[in-house]
């Protein structure tokens, strides 16, 4: 019999890559969305395609005792649209219920099934400020209260503590790119619209979409407990990454505004995620899950994504 694997938010940028690595690796997919017209794309990925709402618990429960899982993967967000920094509590706010109320309807749904379970967290610019630059999964994340992303890290921290508790594996992608992930930041980069802040010195961690979805298969098969970073081998400050990612884009090279400035235009958060974020270590992921990103440096896979 192949192990069962529902994977919620399949048709999510993770999800879509995530999806052909299992059933590759033979497993019975079931992955949802939001739209009867993306079912199609999930079946042509092969999967067992259901809508469902992560926002119903009746919805997830009906979902999730249907498909009988062995393994619930929640891979549910709701990020679209031009990157709002500034206001990000409003950006990320139906990903903020996803991250709580989702994550709690899915967990009740995974105990009733006895299924495993393993989630989406968070690691790129967010490890707490102070210390080094670059922290393990026994550093806090910086919860940001107080600012725009303050909800948003909230729900991340929810999500951790409660499917730790339960004994599932949350993974913390850094950055994403890859197809789709990155097209309204690289927007913003061509038109100038992504500016360097102050010295550019706050560090962040990234993670290639096809990296990310290997070490969820990694955490599927070995139902992985705990918490884990999933980032590439090379955190960086953004004085770094972000004039590569230009040139990677053919675009000009990044403006440099002063910090005042920035925090009048963008708000706290893209000042203190420029200027003060710390990065993360993959050391744990490599170790005790045996993961090895294709792309161990967002050089060389900034320059991959967007030849």
């Amino acid at each position: 019999m192949a192990v069962r694997v529902f994977v919620a938010g399949g048709t999510g940028v993770v999800g879509r890559r995530l999806v052909p690595q299992l059933v590759a690796r033979g497993y019975q997919v079931t992955a949802t969305t939001t739209s009867a017209a993306k079912l199609g794309l999930l079946g042509d990925l092969g999967a067992e395609a259901v809508v469902m709402d992560g926002l119903d618990a009746a919805s997830v429960g009906e979902a999730v005792a249907k498909a009988r899982p062995d393994v619930v993967v929640h891979q549910m967000t709701a990020i679209a649209g031009k990157p709002d920094i500034k206001h990000m509590d409003r950006w990320f706010a139906t990903t903020n219920r996803l991250r709580t109320e989702g994550t709690d309807h899915l967990l009740a749904a995974a105990e009733a099934t006895d299924a495993h379970f393993v989630a989406q967290g968070y690691a790129s610019w967010n490890g707490v400020h102070e210390g080094g630059w670059v922290k393990t999964e026994e550093d806090p994340l910086d919860l940001m209260t107080g600012t725009a992303a303050g909800p948003g890290m909230e729900a991340v921290r929810h999500v951790e503590d409660v499917v730790v508790q339960a004994g599932g594996a949350v993974l913390r992608y850094g950055g994403l790119y890859g197809p789709g992930a990155t097209d309204d930041q690289v927007e913003l980069v061509r038109k100038r619209q992504f500016p360097l802040v102050g010295r550019g010195t706050g560090y962040s961690s990234w993670v290639h979409l096809d990296d990310a979805a290997s070490a969820t298969v990694l955490a599927v098969e070995q139902k992985a407990t705990g918490v884990f970073n999933i980032v590439d081998d090379e955190p960086a400050p953004a004085g770094e990454w972000l004039p590569h990612l230009a040139r990677c884009a053919g675009a000009k090279p990044p403006l440099r505004v002063p910090t005042w400035l920035a925090r009048l235009l963008a708000g706290e958060v893209a000042v203190r995620m420029m200027t003060e974020g710390r990065g993360f270590s993959n050391a744990k992921a490599k170790r005790e899950l045996g993961w090895e990103p294709r792309y161990p440096s967002w050089r060389q896979g900034f320059r991959e994504s967007l030849v």
